[in-house]
């Protein structure tokens, strides 16, 4: 079975191909941090027993997004039977508002790099904001300034982040100006990778993935210079045996490997 993948931004769905017996269509919710992640833990999942229901194959539908416009979605009614959320906050709201069923469970933890286009000096990784301060130089003296991506810090969890580090490195306020934001982080990465951007704060999970990486340079982000990127999921009110299947198989060893190899952690367990 084939998994086409694009570039997918919010509204937009990874669809699987039409199956001949299809007994439970299940539609995700995802940060779109995991956009690249998502079709090699769909198709481990349906290739394995965890992917049949007793009546045939569960049939997988993804809408990626930023995670407070998902949850606006969802507490909208929108028909999503599983929240990936790429923060706690947004999962642990729906619960709180009696929109999930059972409890949430924290799946992955996240980072931040820096990321800009192949074939410009990459910053030293001791100094990774190192274009931005050039950028706001630029600005400030009236010369030519490059563009800084992230994601919206309003509903974006990267994008939160992504403003706490520029804050704690006294560049928030100055590089404001040259700010592009997108309306989720892997539209900042598109952004990020453009003419006009010296490049910007992205998921790691992101620069994972061969196609971007062939294109790209990055820089991780130290961990302790943001809050941590505890990504969270829920099981929404009327979700069924198939969406309890895949909720349960994000927590198994095969996919949390899945996503180690996209540049996620583990989650601290213990809560």
């Amino acid at each position: 079975m084939r998994f086409p993948l694009s570039i997918l931004l919010l509204g937009l769905s990874l669809g699987l191909a039409p199956m001949s017996a299809v007994a439970d269509r299940v539609h995700v919710a995802a940060a779109s941090s995991l956009q690249f992640a998502m079709p090699s833990l769909i198709e481990r999942f349906t290739s394995s027993d965890s992917g049949v229901s007793k009546d045939g194959d569960i049939d997988l539908s993804v809408t990626f997004g930023a995670s407070g416009n998902l949850q606006r979605q969802i507490e909208q009614g929108a028909p999503f039977a599983l929240f990936l959320s790429a923060d706690e906050r947004r999962a642990r709201d729906l619960e709180q508002a009696g929109l999930t069923q059972g409890d949430g469970v924290d799946y992955a933890q996240g980072r931040l790099v820096w990321l800009q286009r192949d074939g410009r000096p990459l910053p030293p990784q001791d100094a990774p904001l190192e274009a931005v301060r050039e950028a706001v130089a630029g600005l400030e003296q009236g010369g030519p300034a490059r563009r800084i991506a992230l994601a919206n810090p309003r509903h974006a969890p990267y994008g939160m982040a992504a403003r706490e580090v520029l804050e704690r490195q006294g560049l928030w306020q100055a590089s404001e100006p040259l700010q592009l934001l997108g309306e989720n982080v892997a539209q900042a990465a598109q952004f990020a990778l453009s003419a006009e951007a010296s490049g910007g704060l992205v998921a790691y999970s992101l620069v994972k993935a061969p196609r971007l990486a062939e294109r790209a340079g990055w820089r991780l982000i130290p961990s302790d210079w943001h809050r941590p990127l505890v990504q969270r999921m829920v099981l929404l009110e009327g979700a069924g045996a198939g969406a309890e299947a895949f909720f349960d198989f994000l927590q198994t060893p095969e996919a949390q490997e899945i996503l180690r190899d996209y540049g996620f952690t583990a989650p601290v367990t213990g809560e």
